[in-house]
Formats: structure tokens, sequence, C-alpha cells
């Protein structure tokens, strides 16, 4: 998995926009005006940053010790950094997009729920 392919993912969601906020060479999707997925690199991988149940987060980052990690420069109970190095499977690395996606919209305001076609 890597940043062009989650991007291209991630586009295909209701209300999904990409946008540079931080840096040019820093893409971040958007599900209506909030993140849901950072894009980073380490010094020999890409990463993600993504939501995640603070049910659930522990578990992740115990089940793949050194490639999810506490959220980069995030609030580290409900946020995850993922190292795209190949120890977490597709599968899961998707999983956690769509979660993050999922959390983060059902957090805006109904305003922008009704404009994304949510009631």
């Amino acid at each position: 998995m890597n940043h062009v392919r989650l991007i291209e993912l991630g586009l295909k969601r209701s209300g999904v926009s990409l946008r540079y906020p931080f840096d040019p060479d820093l893409p971040v999707l958007y599900v209506g005006s909030k993140m849901f997925a950072l894009f980073g690199r380490t010094a020999e991988h890409e990463s993600v940053n993504l939501k995640a149940d603070p049910e659930e987060i522990w578990l992740l980052r115990q089940q793949y010790a050194g490639s999810v990690l506490p959220g980069y420069h995030m609030n580290k109970k409900h946020w995850n950094t993922v190292v795209l190095d190949g120890k977490v499977p597709d599968k899961e690395v998707l999983a956690m997009l769509e979660q993050s996606y999922l959390l983060v919209r059902s957090k805006l305001t109904k305003r922008e729920r009704e404009e994304l076609g949510e009631s």
C-alpha cells in the first residue's frame, strides 16, 4: 500500500477532498471540513495518520508493533500513525482508512452531513 493508492481509494468516498494545508508535499484527505487521513513519511517509508476507535487503538498498536504507532503530532488517544512498510496487510490498512472516514464523518455538523446527503 502507498500514498497514491490510499488517496485514490479515499477520493471515491462521498464528500472527500484532497488538500495540502500544511506543506505542498504532505497531502491530507478531508471529509467535509475535517481531516481523516494525513499522509507523511519516515526516513524509510511512507506513513498515514488515521483516526481510530479509542477502544481498539491499543490492539492495533500491539498487533502491528513498530508499524502502527501513536499518532504523530495528533491526539494519541484517537489517532494512529500507520507506517506503510508492508507489515500491515493492505486489507487492514484499507479497513483503518474506512474506519477513520466513518468516525470523522459521524462528527460533522448536521448541516455538513446533510450537504453530503446524510441525515
